[in-house]
C-alpha cells in the first residue's frame, strides 16, 4: 500500500505541476528551441521557471546565452528556461532510475546512490542536445556560404550594388539558417543602422569564422575603392576549396570511427556465424 500510495502521490503531483503550466502552452515560442518535437514539454518549464531563476549565476548566464546563440535558439529560449529544461530531464531520469532500481530489488543505498547519478546525467543531455544542434547550425551555414557568394558576386557582376545584391540573395538563396540570419541584418539596415555596423552584426549573430573574413574582405574594399566582384568570387573559391578539406577529413575520419562499432558489432557475429559449424563438427567428432 505504501508503494501504490507513493504513486497516486506522484500522478497527483505531476497533473498538478501540468495543470499550472497548462495557461502557457498556447503562448510558447514560434520555434521552442532543440525540443520543437516535445513542445509539451513547454508548460512544465514555464512552471519550473520562476523556482530555477535563483540557480542561474552570472557566469552560467553569459556561458549558456553564447552556446545558445551559436546553436540559433537565443531569441527562443532564456537561460532560466533551460536551466528549468535541466531539472526535469534530471529529474525524470533520476526518478526512472530509481524506481528501475526498486523494481529489481536493490538495496536502498545503491538505488539512490543510482538514481542521483541518473539525474546528474540527465541534467546534462540538454547541453549535449544544445552542443550538437551549435555543430549542426554551424556545418549548414557553412555549406550555404559559398553558394550565397556565387549568387552576390553574379548580382555584383551584373551591375547592382552590394546593399542590392545581398537583398537578392536574402530573397532567392536556398532556405537555411545563414539567410535567416541575412534577413534580420538586412531589416537592420531598412530600420536605419548603418551597413558596415549591420554586417558587423550580421558576423557576430552567425558565429562563423569565414562571414567575419567576409564581412571584413566587404569593409576593406568599401574603404580602398576596391571592386567587389574579385574579392567576392575569391571568397566563394577559397570557401569551396575549405568544404571540400572538411568533407576530405571527415572521409580519412571514417575508418577510425567505424574501428568500434566493427570490433564489438560486426566481428563477433561473423566470428560466431563461422565457428559455430565448426564447434558443431569438434563436438561430433569427440
Amino acid at each position: 500500500m505504501f508503494w501504490v500510495g507513493l504513486a497516486l502521490a506522484a500522478v497527483a503531483a505531476m497533473a498538478g505541476v501540468w495543470s499550472l503550466g497548462g495557461p502557457w502552452a498556447w503562448r510558447r515560442p514560434a520555434e521552442p528551441g532543440p525540443f520543437a518535437r516535445g513542445a509539451w514539454l513547454w508548460p512544465w518549464v514555464k512552471a519550473l521557471e520562476p523556482w530555477c531563476a535563483w540557480l542561474v549565476s552570472w557566469r552560467m548566464r553569459r556561458r549558456f546565452g553564447l552556446r545558445m546563440r551559436q546553436a540559433g535558439v537565443g531569441e527562443a529560449w532564456r537561460v532560466e528556461q533551460w536551466m528549468a529544461l535541466r531539472v526535469l530531464a534530471g529529474l525524470a531520469t533520476g526518478v526512472g532510475l530509481g524506481a528501475a532500481c526498486f523494481a529489481f530489488g536493490l538495496d536502498d543505498s545503491a538505488s539512490i546512490l543510482l538514481a542521483v547519478l541518473g539525474g546528474l546525467g540527465g541534467s546534462w543531455l540538454p547541453d549535449q542536445s544544445l552542443r550538437r544542434r551549435a555543430v549542426r547550425r554551424l556545418a549548414r551555414m557553412q555549406r550555404e556560404l559559398p553558394f550565397m557568394l556565387d549568387l552576390m558576386t553574379l548580382c555584383v557582376e551584373a551591375g547592382l550594388s552590394l546593399h542590392a545584391a545581398l537583398r537578392q540573395v536574402a530573397e532567392h538563396a536556398p532556405e537555411g539558417p545563414l539567410r535567416r540570419s541575412l534577413r534580420d541584418a538586412l531589416a537592420a539596415m531598412r530600420a536605419g543602422v548603418a551597413r558596415d555596423r549591420a554586417l558587423d552584426q550580421w558576423a557576430q549573430a552567425c558565429m562563423v569564422p569565414a562571414v567575419r573574413s567576409l564581412v571584413m574582405a566587404l569593409d576593406q574594399a568599401d574603404h580602398l575603392g576596391m571592386s567587389l566582384a574579385p574579392i567576392l568570387r575569391a571568397q566563394a573559391a577559397q570557401q569551396r576549396s575549405e568544404r571540400f578539406l572538411r568533407a576530405e577529413k571527415l572521409a580519412l575520419e571514417a575508418p577510425v570511427k567505424m574501428l568500434l562499432p566493427m570490433v564489438f558489432c560486426i566481428f563477433p557475429c561473423t566470428f560466431l556465424v563461422i565457428g559455430f559449424p565448426v564447434a558443431v563438427k569438434l563436438m561430433e567428432l569427440a
